[in-house]
């Protein structure tokens, strides 16, 4: 990491300003500016997020935003309304309020005497999403976006749902943010009022799981703010930008491949981090594209960056499988529009008695049946990796054992891959609701098996998740099951593997019962899309070295930070269960006088053979504290389910000192909708 410390410009940072927007809600920002900015307007470039400016994404944003005004734009980072030092109360994401406000947040800034009226967005994750959302309003300020680790389907492609499925994901986000709106803001911004804020929020902010859990299948309210739903309505110049390791790496291929404006699209190694902070490695220049994009779009300055592929990905190399890597070998390439005429469909049939056949060879149609156990998926990592450490899957011949298995000959020369895989199959279930979860995995010659990429499907929502229909037990039906876009090389001599299982906990919730599933082998297969190689025009893509602003006060550790997976197997009572620890312990922000503590406990557990004793716990503790001042939450949620009903029991406990000041309990049952 190359810190840069002098600039073009020299940058003036005002810590804390209020945006009164027109209903007389003050919202909190952070802004950057060049000094000279009054006499000199530059364009601006917004963050608009929940994660508190204050304290929570500070270091994040110093590293960032600092770094492009130095290059002559303010920046401004912006808490949502009820979060961070923002008034007002935040009761789910993305709500249209939340837009509104964004789109009146952009029009002020276009206004100000230091902007030259041309304004881009920026986010990574829920300032993603709400960039694509506010852009398909089209603010006429609004002159481009990047969008990071971002959906433009917030149902099929999100935290929580994937393919009809329910997302254990879905349980840990909302625990996320049932801490995050625990919090107060902070007395030296928002003066005496800070309390009365706090148990407005305390108060208001409500479970936003029970609202999630109520939204099944895919419906007016997952409808809202996906793009998807008309491409059109953006008009503007979009960067997509994710990676491998993150959950929402699909997005980047389909906003390509369906937008109508000028776009880029960028994939790495990475989890669900900005590129210049990428892990695994290698992480990139990521500012300096940035500020490429924002001095064409928003400056109209020549460079060059239009010119490029389309789409420029990290095609990764085979390695060993382990549930972190400091860097994933490999090579970065081109393809100057998407979908690319470079891409051919290469097809395997899936055999018996477990093998992958190229699909010109003959194979007979034969039944194959598995019943898989609650165990598939206790290797399985994250759905999203958001510190691709330890959370990534471990390797898959554990998870092969209750699965059904189909395993080719060695390859006689290398393969490539890049976007989508599928599977087509035929099949049956004994059951009305069930679900397949498919993985393709690369397959050492020393028998390691590492996953490349998967797919869930709930059969419910075989023919789509807006009208899912029960399944009629021992009738055949035809699905495709879509995996995740990837790019991976698979060298000469290893095995490609497809492995199904009825299960996959906890990174998906179960089906209800146990299921068997059928397989026609022989009348079902998988379509990779295959890649031609050209390595000369892939060798012209290049980044620099990553490139930030030095923080603007010293983090000191307090306590010790711990981050570990562990799955424990008590044979005794025949109950297993993984434990995520993420303690990031106690830090002092010198120049704020301010300590802050975060730390976040999860549970997934079943017993035995029982779809009916699966169990997710969370458990969050935030912290906060300058002299006299301290306050600390206590967020525990426990979400179960019976053949019939998914059961919430949640409980908030707020602290000012030792006294406790405020408590709340949840218990709720919801319908299982086809789930």
């Amino acid at each position: 990491m190359n810190v840069v410390t002098e600039y073009p410009h020299p940058v003036r940072i005002e810590e804390h300003l209020w945006i009164t927007l027109s209903d007389g809600t003050r919202l909190a920002a952070r802004l950057w500016r060049p000094e000279n900015a009054l006499e000199y307007p530059v364009p601006a470039v917004l963050e608009y997020i929940p994660y508190r400016k204050r304290d929570s994404t500070r270091a994040r944003d110093d590293r960032m935003h600092h770094y492009v005004a130095g290059h002559g734009y303010a920046c401004l980072r912006v808490d949502l309304r009820g979060s961070g030092d923002s008034e007002g109360v935040l009761k789910d994401e993305y709500l249209q309020q939340e837009l509104d406000d964004g789109v009146e947040i952009i029009q002020w800034i276009s206004e100000q005497p230091w902007c030259s009226g041309a304004v881009g967005m920026i986010g990574i994750s829920w300032g993603g999403f709400n960039g694509l959302q506010i852009a398909a309003m089209r603010p006429s300020a609004l002159k481009a976006i990047i969008s990071a680790c971002s959906t433009d389907d917030r149902y099929a492609d999100d935290v929580h749902h994937m393919g009809g499925c329910l997302l254990g994901d879905n349980l840990s986000w909302a625990s996320t943010m049932f801490a995050y709106n625990s919090l107060p803001p902070d007395p030296e911004l928002v003066g005496s009022s800070w309390r009365d804020m706090w148990f407005q929020r305390l108060e208001g902010s409500g479970l936003w799981l029970e609202q999630w859990l109520r939204h099944q299948r895919r419906d007016a309210y997952w409808r809202h703010g996906s793009i998807c739903e008309d491409w059109t309505a953006i008009r503007c110049p979009v960067m997509a930008v994710s990676g491998w390791a993150d959950g929402y790496s699909n997005a980047v291929f389909r906003l390509l491949r369906h937008l109508r404006v000028p776009r880029l699209g960028l994939v790495g190694p990475w989890s669900h981090k900005y590129p210049h902070q990428g892990v695994p490695g290698p992480a990139i220049g990521f500012l300096q594209e940035c500020l490429r994009w924002w001095d064409y779009w928003l400056k109209g300055q020549e460079n060059g960056i239009m010119e490029e592929p389309m789409l420029r990905a990290w095609m990764q190399e085979s390695v060993p499988p382990t549930t972190y890597y400091d860097e994933r070998p490999g090579r970065w390439v081109g393809e100057s529009r998407w979908p690319s005429p470079r891409i051919h469909l290469k097809a395997w049939t899936l055999a018996w008695p477990g093998t992958l056949e190229m699909e010109q060879s003959k194979v007979p149609r034969r039944p194959m049946t598995v019943q898989s156990p609650l165990s598939v998926g206790l290797f399985a990592g994250k759905w999203c990796s958001y510190a691709a450490t330890p959370d990534l899957p471990h390797d898959q011949r554990e998870e092969d054992g209750g699965a059904m298995v189909f395993t080719s000959a060695a390859l006689d020369e290398p393969l490539e891959i890049l976007g989508a895989a599928w599977l087509e199959l035929e099949l049956s279930v004994d059951r009305p609701v069930a679900m397949v979860a498919a993985r393709l995995s690369d397959v050492a010659p020393d028998d390691k098996a590492t996953r490349i990429t998967y797919g869930l499907l709930n059969l419910t929502h075989r023919d789509g998740s807006a009208t899912p229909e029960p399944l009629e037990p021992g009738k055949n039906y035809h699905v495709r099951l879509k995996f995740n876009d990837v790019a991976q090389h698979f060298p000469a001599g290893h095995r490609l593997r497809v492995s199904l299982s009825t299960s996959y906990w906890p990174l998906a919730w179960p089906a209800p019962e146990p299921v068997r599933l059928c397989v026609h082998a022989g009348a079902s297969r998988i379509v990779l899309p295959a890649r031609t190689p050209c390595h000369d025009e892939d060798a012209r893509i290049k980044f620099g070295e990553p490139q930030m602003s030095p923080l603007s006060t010293e983090i000191r550790p307090i306590t010790a930070q711990a981050h570990d997976w562990r799955v424990v197997r008590d044979l005794a009572i025949d109950r297993s269960t993984l434990e995520v620890v993420n303690d990031q312990g106690t830090v002092l922000l010198s120049t704020l006088g301010l300590e802050m503590q975060r730390k976040a406990l999860e549970w997934y557990s079943y017993r035995g053979d029982d779809f009916n004793s699966t169990r997710g716990e969370t458990l969050w503790e935030r912290g906060l504290r300058r002299d006299d001042w301290q306050i600390r939450t206590v967020t525990r949620t426990v979400l179960t389910s019976t053949i019939h009903e998914f059961h919430i029991h949640a409980e908030l406990d707020a602290f000012e000192g030792e006294m406790r000041v405020y408590s709340r309990n949840w218990d709720i049952s919801i319908p299982r909708d086809l789930v």
